[in-house]
């Protein structure tokens, strides 16, 4: 490995996890990561909001499931203080991406750990320090979508359609889709209405990618995308389109 040059940053870290042989993996793989230094670990959610207080940690490994006080719990706790560590969560399950998204984690990284995921995860955590980009706004910019054996993460300025599909939304991203576990209600909530409009209870698209807007007669209006394709707009979001066009 190449000699860490001594002005690099450096993260103190704290793991957190329940199962003493996850711990000593990711202190193996932590070790070979020149940007990090493990100060502590932790067996439970309690004892690493104690040790945070403790060690002030630069960033905390987190495990998700864990008993009395989860991961969750934990982020969520530490989103109030003003100074808080970036938070990685570690888990073995992908279904709490949806609510980690809103602690503003860095990442959401999947067991087994691989080294160079982690390291991705690591480079992110540092880049999120170095420049003070955590995310301030109120509206999601990123979402982590689970995907074969892994989640990968899509910035929502590369989405430009949004189906609803059951209980679930289909995210377009270039020529991809991806589902995700999540209403179009709730979804809807959370995308910043400047860039992105609701145009039926079960479509939203991303307003640079609307053409124009096109009237098929007895009250009946599409949205013409950039590829051609016409989607239809419900009555009830037809008057918000409208608006949106200056009509």
């Amino acid at each position: 490995m190449a000699e860490q040059e001594t002005d690099a940053p450096v993260l103190r870290t704290l793991i957190v996890d329940d199962e003493p042989l996850a711990v000593e993996r990711m202190q193996v793989i932590c070790a070979k990561i020149d940007q990090l230094a493990v100060v502590g670990t932790a067996s439970d959610g309690a004892a690493a909001l104690r040790l945070v207080d403790a060690l002030k940690p630069d960033l905390i490994l987190l495990d998700m499931t864990m008993p009395e006080v989860d991961g969750l719990s934990v982020a969520r706790k530490l989103s109030k203080k003003a100074e808080r560590p970036a938070v990685v969560f570690v888990t073995a399950h992908d279904e709490y991406a949806v609510d980690a998204f809103d602690l503003e984690a860095v990442d959401y990284v999947l067991k087994p750990v691989k080294a160079e995921r982690l390291d991705r995860a690591i480079r992110r955590a540092l880049d999120r320090r170095g420049t003070g980009t955590g995310r301030n706004s109120e509206w999601l910019e990123e979402l982590w979508i689970p995907h074969r054996s892994e989640l990968i993460r899509i910035e929502t300025s590369d989405v430009s359609r949004i189906d609803a599909e059951r209980d679930y939304v289909r995210l377009h991203v270039g020529e991809r889709s991806y589902l995700l576990l999540q209403t179009i209600a709730g979804l809807e909530e959370r995308l910043d209405p400047t860039h992105f409009i609701r145009i039926h209870r079960s479509t939203i698209l991303r307003k640079d990618h609307i053409r124009g807007l096109r009237h098929d007669g007895l009250g009946v209006w599409s949205a013409e995308l950039e590829d051609g394709e016409a989607l239809r707009i419900g009555r009830t979001y037809l008057p918000k389109v409208k608006a949106m066009a200056g009509r």
